[in-house]
């Protein structure tokens, strides 16, 4: 008898337990919704500090809210393991971050394989009307010596419309998207006929993770790396990101 009320008890506790996450979920949902419809929610859990909520958000970022939905903060949740902080808001970014980058096809990209055996990948988004794209861009080669195989994707800095989203969107219509992209950036003119290409797609999936400049390089990780980086310095943490 002792054993069945156990076993009674554990089952609802756990029914419980349910009860009060769908609940939990549903007052985050609709507080998030509240302040922005357009929130793009993936998921939410319960985060490891108790009483606090995970909210995932399409693209990789992370927010935290209390079970009620009253409460909603972004920042960092670190957790002391050893007398070491542990910045469990930055892995649980990068693992979605990595996990977005990871659903871009690669027929959807312009790509420089790394020379010999491929050690690592980044992906980087770019503009064509970027200097330091360009600059960045200059290096690729040294990257591709370094075991580097560099993946571009499409981010007009200055918005959809703009001059850089059209020269991407010729880039991304070219017949070989390596040329014209070289070209492109060496200050050629490019004419491509107009076709259906990722360039939208991609430049919203850069918003969504957070990129808000080029170039941006993301990590086989998930890491982004806002900015110019020299390719030494881009290969040494690409290398690292592997591991």
């Amino acid at each position: 008898m002792r054993l069945i009320q156990t076993l009674a008890a554990a089952a609802l506790a756990l029914v419980t337990s349910f009860a009060v996450a769908d609940d939990a979920e549903k007052a985050i949902r609709e507080t998030l919704k509240s302040l922005d419809s357009e929130i793009p929610v993936e998921s939410i859990a319960k985060s490891p500090f108790s009483s606090l909520y995970e909210v995932k958000l399409q693209g990789g970022r992370v927010l935290y809210a209390s079970a009620d939905g009253q409460y909603v903060m972004q920042g960092n949740l670190f957790q002391v393991e050893n007398g070491k902080p542990v910045n469990l808001t930055e892995k649980a970014e990068r693992a979605g971050i990595a996990k977005t980058i990871n659903t871009i096809p690669t027929s959807e990209m312009v790509i420089y394989p790394a020379k010999g055996q491929a050690k690592s990948h980044i992906t980087v988004f770019t503009d064509t009307t970027c200097p330091y794209c360009h600059k960045l861009h200059e290096e690729v080669a040294e990257l591709n010596k370094l075991g580097v195989e560099v993946r571009y994707v499409a981010f007009p800095r200055q918005g959809l419309g703009s001059p850089g989203d059209e020269q991407l969107q010729a880039v991304w219509c070219s017949k070989d998207r390596n040329a014209a992209l070289d070209n492109m950036i060496g200050g050629k003119e490019i004419k491509a006929a107009k076709c259906e290409n990722p360039v939208g797609k991609q430049f919203a999936m850069g918003q969504s993770i957070g990129v808000n400049g080029t170039p941006a390089i993301v990590l086989e990780d998930g890491q982004v790396i806002p900015g110019y980086q020299p390719a030494k310095q881009v290969a040494k943490l690409a290398l690292a990101s592997t591991k």
